[in-house]
């Protein structure tokens, strides 16, 4: 870890899971939607909606089936800056960020593409999502999100 010329503490990091396993109805059907440029969340008893799915309530560890597509925009909660490295979803500096998307409960951590500028982004900022060219049924179809206002 160092500090930068701002004072704040830089570290190395790396985002990844090496591991393979299959996808039951609930992450089978949120991957296939994003590969259509739909998002879905699931619906739990208490009648609030999760996204990303999980496949069993966090509160309740009951199994989750009833799918709710989401229009796929939200608010960002919170966010930390990060130079891009090869494999990134983004190229040029970026953020990480959790996303509140609109009608779900908790929120989505996912790229957040502020054009390079870490001043446009705050706490309740307006995102959408950018879909990749090419999809194919992975989390990576979602590319990242963007400022609503952005005319990209």
């Amino acid at each position: 870890m160092s500090a930068d010329v701002d004072g704040g503490l830089r570290a190395p990091y790396e985002i990844e899971f090496r591991f393979e396993r299959t996808v039951g109805p609930v992450v089978g059907t949120f991957l296939a939607g994003l590969r259509e440029r739909r998002l879905f969340g699931a619906r739990t008893e208490r009648g609030s909606v999760i996204c990303p799915p999980p496949e069993f309530d966090p509160v309740t560890g009951r199994e989750l089936v009833e799918l709710v597509e989401l229009a796929p925009v939200g608010a960002v909660e919170s966010w930390t800056w990060v130079r891009s490295r090869p494999g990134d979803p983004v190229d040029g500096e970026f953020a990480w960020a959790l996303i509140a998307i609109d009608g779900a409960e908790g929120t989505f951590f996912h790229a957040l593409d502020a054009s390079g500028d870490p001043a446009r982004i705050r706490r309740g900022l307006r995102v959408r999502a950018r879909w990749a060219d090419e999809r194919h049924g992975t989390l990576s179809d979602l590319r990242c999100f963007e400022p609503e206002d952005d005319d990209e």
